[in-house]
């Protein structure tokens, strides 16, 4: 089946190109052609001999022999050692954790946990959400466990949305943890508006592969969609 050259650009959103060997001009070059206004974030050698991983700012991953007379989109496994592990969602992993951390703790709504700090995780969260609301119920517990909880907006609805109003406003409150924790109980907060992340940090989720909530990111960059109960999160964690 042949693919458009729209199709393929709308799904390479792509940010301006570092470049990180030297066949990488070339390669950028000819995907161009073929690609108008395609731009990369990163071209490198990939596991394999000869083929060489080209990188999205979005996280979209392609491979392309030398000059990319030849590309493809999908995923690289290695089978090094008798386990199986995804190379591309590895490398992404490293992407997404790298932007993460990039956030200032001032944008983020955080629980902090109790005690010693074993683990911290970003949660991308909906105020009308019922499993973000399920999945905020087990806070308390988390951070029992030691696992401290930074939420970022992601407003399904979009910007501009009833949700978006009711998450920005709990990020405009004075004190934030007790607007979400109200928010999250179903209670009216007062609509409030101010300088917020909200918009910055619903695009960056879509960015970061996020289409549903509420979605966990660990600290590794691991994506961790849906609701997951604490212990087993901890567990997961090899907290428990």
């Amino acid at each position: 089946m042949r693919v458009s050259i729209s199709m393929l650009i709308s799904c390479l959103m792509l940010s301006s190109a570092v470049l990180v060997h030297a066949g990488a001009k070339e390669i950028e070059d000819n995907l161009s052609k073929s690609l108008p206004g395609l731009q990369v974030s990163s071209i490198d050698e990939s596991e394999i001999k000869g083929v060489y991983r080209i990188i999205a700012s979005s996280g979209e991953v392609l491979f392309s022999n030398s000059d990319a007379t030849y590309f493809l989109s999908g995923q690289m496994f290695s089978t090094e050692g008798g386990t199986v592990v995804n190379l591309t969602e590895e490398r992404k992993g490293v992407e997404r954790a790298a932007k993460i951390a990039a956030i200032k703790p001032s944008d983020k709504i955080t629980y902090q946990a109790k005690g010693v700090q074993k683990a911290s995780i970003t949660v991308f969260t909906d105020i009308d959400c019922g499993y973000c609301r399920k999945l905020h119920r087990e806070i308390p517990r988390m951070n029992e466990l030691g696992i401290q909880v930074n939420y970022m907006a992601y407003p399904r609805a979009g910007v501009g949305s009833g949700s978006y109003k009711k998450i920005v406003s709990a990020w405009c409150a004075e004190d934030r943890l007790k607007a979400m924790d109200d928010a999250k109980a179903g209670k009216s907060l007062p609509e409030l508006d101010c300088e917020n992340p909200v918009a910055a940090q619903f695009a960056l989720g879509g960015d970061l592969g996020v289409t549903g909530t509420p979605a966990i990111m660990l600290s590794d960059g691991t994506l961790v969609p849906g609701y997951v109960p604490a212990d087993q999160l901890a567990k997961g964690l090899g907290i428990l």
